[in-house]
C-alpha cells in the first residue's frame, strides 16, 4: 500500500513541479516583464528549488559522446553487447582501428545494484576512456521486468556475473564499486574452483567484503534488525502502472529517503547554498548542484529476493569472510584464486563500506602471490570521492590505470 501511496503523491506533485517551473521561468525570463520586478530573482529562485523538490527524476544518460585518446578527439558510440532480464551490457565503442583498441586493457565495470543506476559511474567511465575498453553492468529496474522473467537472488547476481566474464573472454579486467564486489569475488572464486579462466586482475573499490570490520550506520541497521523486519516492512508489491506489477521489491525511494536520512543536514545545506546561487546567478555551481542531485535523485527498485538475501549473506551471517558462502550448491573459495591481481581501494571518510571492509579481501585471497596485491586508502576520501570527483581523477586513477597495465599481459 505504501508503493501506491507514493505514486498517487508522485501524480499529484508533478503537475505542481510543472507550475513551479512555469513560475521560475516567469520571474526570470528576460522577456517577461515580470523579470525586472524587485526580487525578481528571489521568486524565481524559490520556484526553482520547489519545482527540483518535487519532480520526478528519470533515469540519466551517459551523455559520453566522445574521449581523447592520442590527443586526438574520438567519437563514443554505445551499443548493448548482452541482454538480459535483470541487466544489459553496455559497450563504450571507441571510434579506433581495431589493432589501436586492442592495445588497451578490456575492462568490465560492475555498477552497483544498490538503488542508484549504473550512470552514477559515469565519471568513472569518463576517466579511464581515453586509456581502456570500457564494458559496463546497466541493471534494470525491477519495477520494469515483467513478473514472467521469475525471481533474481544474490545467486543469480553471480552467475550473471560468471557469464559476463565468459562472454568478454580471458583478456578482461573486472573492476567492481561498492556493492558488486561481494558478488564479483563470489564469481572469480567459483571460475576459480572449476578451473575456468580467470579476469586478468581484479580492482574492488569500497566495497563490503566484510562488514564486520569497522561498522557504519548501513552495518548497524542491517544488524540490529532481524531479518522478518526487512520482509514486513520494506518490500512492497509494483503498482499496476509498471510492467513489473506484482512483483515485489524493495523500492527506490526508500533507499533514497535512507540516504538522505545519513546526512540531512548536508542535503538541507546544500539546497540552501544552491538557492542563494541561483539568486547570485553563479551558474557553475548552480549547475554543478543540478547535475549531483539529477544523478543522486534517480533511483530504481531492487528485487526484493535479492536484497533480502544481501542483507543476511553480507551483513548479518558474514558468510563471505567466514568462509560459509554457498552458491547453487558450491561453496565459494577466494583461496582457490590464483595467477591474477587484485587491487582493494578504500576511502579514509568512507561512511557506507568502512575502512578495512575492502581490503579483507587480500586475506580471503591467501593464495595470491604478494606481488600481485595491492592497497590503497585515499586521504580524505568519502564513499563517493573513490570513483568520481578530483580526488578519483588525480589521485585514484592513475593509480588504478598503472596496476592494470601492470597485469595487462
Amino acid at each position: 500500500m505504501l508503493y501506491q501511496l507514493y505514486e498517487w503523491q508522485r501524480k499529484i506533485l508533478d503537475p505542481a513541479s510543472d507550475w513551479a517551473q512555469a513560475g521560475s521561468q516567469l520571474f526570470s525570463n528576460p522577456y517577461s516583464p515580470l523579470s525586472y520586478t524587485p526580487f525578481a530573482k528571489r521568486v524565481s529562485a524559490g520556484y526553482d528549488l520547489l519545482h527540483r523538490l518535487g519532480k520526478n527524476y528519470e533515469k540519466p544518460s551517459f551523455g559520453l559522446a566522445t574521449t581523447t585518446v592520442d590527443g586526438r578527439e574520438v567519437a563514443i558510440e554505445e551499443e548493448i553487447t548482452l541482454s538480459k532480464p535483470f541487466c544489459q551490457l553496455i559497450h563504450f565503442r571507441r571510434d579506433l582501428p581495431p589493432d589501436r583498441n586492442a592495445r588497451d586493457p578490456r575492462l568490465l565495470v560492475f555498477a552497483p545494484l544498490s538503488g542508484h543506476y549504473a550512470t552514477l559511474l559515469r565519471d568513472t567511465v569518463r576517466t579511464l576512456l581515453p586509456h581502456c575498453d570500457i564494458t559496463i553492468t546497466d541493471w534494470v529496474d525491477a519495477r520494469m521486468v515483467p513478473l514472467s522473467h521469475g525471481p533474481f537472488h544474490l545467486d543469480d547476481y553471480v552467475e550473471y556475473a560468471m557469464e559476463f566474464m565468459r562472454f568478454l573472454g580471458p583478456e578482461v579486467h573486472v573492476v567492481s564499486v561498492c556493492q558488486p564486489t561481494v558478488p564479483v569475488l563470489g564469481a572469480v572464486s567459483l571460475l576459480a574452483s572449476a578451473g575456468e579462466v580467470l579476469p586478468r586482475s581484479m580492482t574492488m573499490m569500497g566495497g563490503p567484503i566484510d562488514a564486520r570490520r569497522s561498522p557504519t550506520q548501513v552495518n548497524a541497521l542491517a544488524q540490529k534488525r532481524p531479518l522478518e523486519w526487512f520482509r514486513n516492512s520494506v518490500l512492497f508489491k509494483v503498482p499496476s502502472s509498471y510492467p513489473g506489477y506484482l512483483r515485489e521489491v524493495y523500492p527506490g525511494f526508500l533507499q533514497h529517503a535512507g540516504f538522505v536520512a545519513m546526512n540531512p543536514d548536508r542535503h538541507v545545506e546544500s539546497h540552501w547554498d544552491y538557492y542563494l546561487h541561483l539568486v547570485r546567478g553563479d551558474e557553475d555551481d548552480v549547475d554543478s548542484h543540478r547535475r549531483f542531485y539529477d544523478e543522486y535523485n534517480a533511483v530504481m527498485d531492487l528485487p526484493a529476493e535479492y536484497y533480502i538475501d544481501t542483507i543476511r549473506t553480507v551483513f548479518q551471517e558474514y558468510e563471505l569472510p567466514r568462509g560459509l558462502w554457498h552458491v547453487r550448491g558450491r561453496r565459494v573459495a577466494p583461496e582457490d584464486i590464483r595467477g591474477i591481481g587484485l587491487f582493494s581501494i578504500e576511502g579514509e571518510l568512507d561512511d557506507i563500506s568502512g575502512c578495512g571492509q575492502t581490503e579483507a579481501a587480500h586475506a580471503l585471497c591467501r593464495n595470491l602471490d604478494p606481488a600481485h596485491k595491492q592497497h590503497l586508502t585515499a586521504p580524505g576520501v568519502g564513499h563517493y570521492g573513490i570513483f568520481s570527483g578530483r580526488r578519483w581523477r588525480e589521485n585514484i586513477a592513475p593509480r588504478m590505470l598503472e596496476f592494470i597495465r601492470r597485469h595487462d599481459g
